[in-house]
């Protein structure tokens, strides 16, 4: 009965495997067999059979229609996750091209400027200021979209996907539109210097915008040669921050700014911040650069070297605000102020440091400097604006 049993149940699946596998094996033989002395009769064995032929092809059919399903399959999420990175890249890069935090270099030279003649004579005239402000703004546009576009020229903004030109397609639209701002601009501070009276600082923002145009325009265009750090020093320091000052002269009540004491160790400290924005911002572009022949002080350097020069103006800088303190150049206040931005120096000597070879980090570095602009021309100028009103509170060897 166990026996009977056993023969009528289902051949387990084990068995079944085995033998296929014996099949397989005494089929494998006889082919190599019938390879070695081959004969019509083997031949036509050997063959495969229509139905296995058409099952064979049944089975590629159906392999390269599920392939193609699952190449659309993924061809169409690729492009779902394209079309998501370049919404968000396209967002990025009109960030990038407003370049809106770099216009703090039009903000800071008129407050420190502006601070320091209030620190000299308490004169300080709200509606010149917010006029200079508007008029400065629209000078840096122009900077900004004429360098697109004259670095769209050589070569050099090419793979840059952020130039004004390269995302609006108009080479002569952004032209024309930068030298509108500068006109504009001019004509503002052509408005103030009627109030003024006084040629000084119309000479001095002149001498700026002329730096600016040397800077990146033909046929000098500096810049290629390495010079524009220097170029930059004088445009927003001892030239634009010492006009912004000169420019709150009052001469109906003549009130005459001298050109010595708190302005001119100012400037200097103004112009040394903004020089360390454009000098960061070449970390990322030294590849295009060095390929269109722009000498830029990173191609000349290199950028681990360029990062030890970044450590060397930070600590620089803190050096000549403690020298002016001691030499009384500066008010208490503004150093004490001033000190506080240690921290963001740090940041941004640190971050250059650990990322001076990573393209994608280094960017960012720029928007760092700018930080530290921003922050020591703030406290800078609240400290210049403080020092008056506690003036009569201070010893008077913090102020004689």
């Amino acid at each position: 009965m166990a026996s009977t049993a056993l023969m009528a149940s289902p051949p387990s699946i084990s068995s079944i495997h085995h033998h296929r596998h014996h099949q397989r094996h005494r089929q494998w033989s006889s082919t190599s067999s019938s390879a070695t002395t081959p004969s019509p009769s083997a031949t036509t064995a050997s063959s495969p059979s229509p139905k296995l032929t058409h099952r064979r092809r049944s089975r590629d059919s159906e392999s390269l229609w599920i392939a193609r399903a699952r190449s659309r399959t993924g061809s169409d999420e690729e492009s779902r996750v394209e079309d998501e990175e370049a919404s968000v890249s396209r967002a990025t890069l009109a960030w990038r091209a407003i370049k809106l935090p770099i216009y703090s270099v039009a903000l800071v030279p008129l407050s420190v400027g502006s601070a320091a003649a209030y620190l000299q004579a308490g004169i300080f005239f709200v509606r010149r200021y917010l006029v200079l402000l508007a008029s400065s703004v629209l000078i840096i546009t122009w900077l900004n979209l004429s360098n697109d576009v004259y670095d769209f020229d050589t070569g050099a903004d090419k793979n840059k996907k952020e130039s004004v030109v390269n995302m609006v397609g108009s080479r002569t639209g952004t032209l024309v539109a930068a030298y509108i701002c500068l006109s504009v601009g001019f004509i503002g501070f052509a408005l103030i210097f009627r109030e003024v009276g006084s040629i000084r600082p119309l000479l001095l923002l002149t001498c700026a915008i002329i730096c600016g145009y040397i800077y990146q325009c033909p046929p000098f265009r500096l810049s290629y040669q390495g010079l524009g750090e220097p170029l930059c020093f004088a445009a927003f320091g001892p030239f634009a921050t010492t006009a912004f000052y000169l420019f709150q002269e009052n001469r109906s009540a003549m009130n005459y700014l001298p050109l010595e004491g708190t302005i001119l160790p100012a400037s200097l400290l103004v112009g040394f911040t903004t020089s360390l924005i454009l000098f960061c911002s070449h970390f990322h572009q030294v590849d295009g650069d060095l390929a269109v022949g722009k000498l830029s002080p990173l191609v000349r350097l290199g950028t681990k070297a360029g990062s030890m020069v970044v450590e060397t103006a930070v600590t620089t800088l803190y050096l000549l605000l403690f020298i002016t303190g001691l030499s009384k150049r500066l008010p208490l206040t503004s150093i004490i102020l001033c000190a506080f931005t240690l921290p963001i120096g740090k940041l941004v000597v640190d971050y250059v440091k650990e990322n001076y070879n990573d393209k994608s980090k280094i960017f960012m570095a720029k928007y760092y400097c700018v930080r530290l602009h921003f922050l020591f021309g703030a406290a800078l100028s609240f400290g210049l604006l403080t020092a008056r009103a506690a003036t009569p509170y201070l010893p008077r060897f913090f102020i004689s």
